[in-house]
């Protein structure tokens, strides 16, 4: 098993029967580019909502939202990936996950959510060393699709134990 094809393990499902080549993703634009993460860990997505502003929070923490009873910091996506924010928040959501073997909720904004695909692993390149808006590190693969490219995330060290540890006060 070559490492991409470990490293994609996660976007699989784990259920009896599914085909382990098969990717589930739910995919969303951030700027200009398309991005993926494993629709196992999307708990919800939800239109934007008021989300609370909280003092000395880190610099890609928009805040906290209230979702029924559940507080969850909120990323802004734009700013973690070094990107100027939109002028327009028309189609823009927050895409709820958990991240981590440990259970961590986090939202996270995106301009919009485009759809819900099924992708074969074997049309998934290993991470590119240049060239993406996002650093390396958070990238498991590019799918290519059609007329496009689909970056893959790696949502654990996109969210890493030390980026929640500076949230977990904004989280209860």
């Amino acid at each position: 098993m070559s490492d991409s094809e470990t490293t994609l393990d996660a976007f699989a499902d784990d259920e009896e029967g599914v085909d382990h080549n098969v990717l589930q993703l739910v995919s969303f634009e951030i700027g200009t580019e398309e991005y993926a993460s494993p629709i196992l860990a999307v708990q919800e997505i939800n239109r934007l909502m008021p989300i609370t502003r909280v003092p000395h929070s880190p610099a890609a923490v928009e805040g906290v939202i209230n979702l029924r009873g559940r507080i969850i910091p909120v990323i802004d996506m734009r700013k973690r990936f070094g990107l100027s924010p939109s002028a327009d928040e028309g189609e823009a959501r927050i895409v709820v996950v958990e991240v981590g073997t440990d259970g961590r909720v986090i939202g996270f904004t995106v301009d919009r959510v485009h759809e819900v695909l099924r992708l074969d692993a074997s049309i998934v390149d290993p991470t590119p060393t240049a060239g993406s808006a996002v650093n390396a590190d958070f990238i498991r693969g590019v799918g290519k699709l059609d007329d496009r490219l689909l970056i893959l995330l790696d949502l654990e060290r996109l969210f890493t134990r030390e980026d929640f540890i500076e949230t977990q006060g904004l989280a209860a």
